[in-house]
């Protein structure tokens, strides 16, 4: 019996599978600046990462390095740039590197400077005490800052701010199946964990630039005020809340995204003890840190377009 042979497809001989979106750079570069001022010292603690592209297309292809900038070179920057222009903000900081990045190497034409900025206090101790600091616990502060040789994107914020409302909170009048168990709730513990970005619409470096560190500051009382002003229905009414807070009082920012998981908080059965847990007394919670309710939305400037990432940690 003959047998019949399948023809395998053939491919073109000269086709080769084409080089897509690439960057490169160096990643969590540690620096902390140290400014005297006479006995009273300040500290700016950075972790600044740093990714190129442009035309580097033959070092993938051919392992040419040519146009490659090292990722050494580019640590190295970072800590003279701290020393030569400072670290006034995260946001000017980056701002100075991308400039020089993008206009120093005409291989690259698109530099993103991520930093994070860990913050200190004093610690006040007689006469002596303007050199002593302790880590703050609140929040870690964020930058991100995006410049093609024509045009500036800067998205500030910030990540692990815990926030918590001990009343002013209910939840009720929900979707209901027969795998709904949860009680409605007239009196409950709202607390979240904040992670924020909002982009500004500052992106024309030929005009005068947001104060950084003041928009921040601002932008952190508004979110903040309003999740303690609101009496919320709903974790997203709340969200909502703080992000047209900062459009309504911040010109200087186009888009807000929030993503806020849902700490909950539940009361402890203490009836086997023959104790009431009752909630117009003092009440004892039992906080579960998973699974957990995760809220996430984008408030924008009417007119503007959404730019921020749905998925944060993209950014």
């Amino acid at each position: 019996m003959a047998v019949t042979s399948r023809a395998t497809p053939s491919r073109p001989s000269a086709a080769r599978p084409v080089l897509g979106q690439n960057q490169y750079g160096k990643a969590e570069t540690r620096v902390v600046r140290i400014t005297r001022d006479g006995a009273t010292h300040h500290i700016k603690d950075l972790n600044v990462s740093v990714s190129l592209s442009g035309d580097m297309d033959e070092v993938h292809y051919s392992g040419s390095n040519a146009n490659v900038l090292p990722t050494d070179t580019t640590k190295n920057t970072v800590y003279a740039f701290a020393k030569e222009h400072g670290t006034e903000s995260a946001e000017q900081f980056g701002i100075h590197l991308a400039r020089h990045f993008v206009t120093s190497q005409p291989s690259i034409h698109r530099a993103r400077i991520r930093i994070e900025e860990y913050a200190w206090d004093r610690i006040e101790h007689g006469a002596e005490g303007a050199h002593s600091f302790v880590r703050t616990g609140q929040e870690t502060r964020l930058a991100q800052i995006t410049y093609d040789g024509e045009r500036w994107e800067v998205v500030s914020g910030l990540k692990d701010l815990t926030v918590m409302n001990s009343t002013n909170s209910e939840f009720w009048g929900y979707a209901k199946d027969r795998y709904t168990t949860l009680p409605e709730a007239y009196d409950r513990v709202l607390a979240t964990e904040v992670s924020g970005r909002w982009r500004f619409g500052w992106a024309d470096g030929a005009k005068p630039a947001p104060d950084w560190d003041e928009s921040y500051e601002q932008v952190r009382k508004h979110l903040l005020q309003a999740f303690a002003e609101t009496y919320s229905l709903s974790l997203q009414q709340t969200l909502y809340a703080m992000g047209a807070r900062i459009i309504d009082h911040r010109p200087e920012i186009d888009e807000v995204r929030f993503s806020l998981p849902n700490k909950h908080h539940f009361l402890v059965d203490l009836e086997p003890f023959g104790l009431s847990n009752d909630t117009a007394d003092s009440a004892v919670y039992f906080a579960a840190d998973r699974p957990y309710g995760l809220i996430e939305a984008t408030i924008l400037r009417e007119g503007c377009e959404e730019r921020i990432p749905a998925d944060l940690t993209n950014l």
